[in-house]
């Protein structure tokens, strides 16, 4: 069963996700760029690229398998974005920002990755 991911409100918003994490990220400091930065743009990456590639697979179950990654992401980007914030590397309005659209993206995987697993 394929899933079209590009049609996804998960992938859609995770995708601007990604962009809003690369922007904030080009302002921490210099001595940031191959550790927090880093980190925090790969998994943001991780996010949409595992909803892609579960989408690919041909199963409901290897979907929700690949889900459980983009959750997992979320939840290490949430940690980042929380130490992030506590060192002042961006504001705390764009830290909220970044935060609710990070938490409201789990909830929503989550659901969907439910909803998969229920359906078998």
């Amino acid at each position: 069963m394929g899933h079209n991911y590009k049609r996804m409100d998960i992938w859609t918003d995770s995708m601007a996700l990604v962009n809003e994490i690369y922007d904030v990220t080009v302002n921490f400091p210099p001595f940031e760029v191959y550790s927090l930065a880093s980190q925090m743009q790969r998994a943001a990456v991780s996010i949409p690229s595992n909803i892609a590639e579960g989408a690919g697979k041909g199963s409901d179950k290897d979907f929700a398998h690949f889900l459980s990654h983009s959750l997992g992401s979320l939840y290490e980007l949430e940690t980042q974005l929380l130490i992030a914030a506590g060192r002042k590397y961006f504001s705390q309005e764009c830290a909220d920002k970044l935060l609710q659209q990070t938490c409201s993206l789990q909830k929503r995987v989550s659901a969907f990755r439910e909803k998969l697993i229920s359906t078998k």
